[in-house]
């Protein structure tokens, strides 16, 4: 029951495929196995495990945090949503760049966005709930998010009309966020972490 990994256009921006065994009786899945991640070039290490609900339509996003550096291993466990990464890395050549997949509790897909992505994700079904785990332990003062509708990053949400906290109503664009200082944590050729 090993599990597989995809990757996408965006370096370091990874599909998990946890392993996965069916019967007459459910399902048993190993979502996450310390060595086999570390042997796939995935953290072995995560220190906080995050559990959210929302209904059709909303949108959380796009967040990140730059200290401590946070990665995000992000799953769907009941319903389904489309799942949003944008590379924020300075140096990186794919800067800007945005990658989104649907991800389900029928699919099992799991996302790993490492630090230097922005993330967030739309509920597609009429309730869903999303767990990620994170590399890194929350700190609201060095928290900060991107703009969903930000016009230079053109990223095609499957809905139009979201429903958003005040706070993801005001965030900031990529080239806002480029212009501070604190961008410059995160690096291209830095860790998966």
């Amino acid at each position: 029951m090993d599990i597989k990994i995809e990757e996408t256009d965006i370096k370091d921006l990874i599909i998990v495929k946890p392993g996965l065994f069916k019967d007459d009786r459910g399902f048993f899945s190993e979502v996450y196995r310390k060595d086999q991640f570390e042997w796939l070039g995935l953290p072995g290490e995560f220190v906080q495990l995050n559990h959210s609900a929302s209904t059709r339509n909303v949108i959380r996003g796009l967040h990140f945090q730059w200290d401590p550096p946070m990665g995000k291993l992000m799953s769907v466990t009941v319903g389904s949503a489309y799942f949003m990464a944008v590379d924020i890395r300075k140096d990186s050549p794919t800067l800007g760049k945005h990658f989104g997949i649907e991800v389900s509790a029928d699919n099992k897909l799991n996302i790993w966005a490492p630090a230097g992505f922005a993330r967030g994700y739309c509920v597609m079904s009429e309730y869903a709930e999303i767990q990620y785990l994170c590399t890194g332990l929350y700190n609201n003062d060095c928290e900060a998010g991107i703009s969903w509708d930000d016009p230079e990053l053109g990223i095609d949400w499957p809905i139009k009309d979201p429903v958003l906290s005040v706070k993801d109503s005001n965030l900031q664009t990529l080239a806002q966020w480029l212009e501070k200082d604190e961008s410059n944590h995160f690096n291209y050729k830095g860790h998966l972490d």
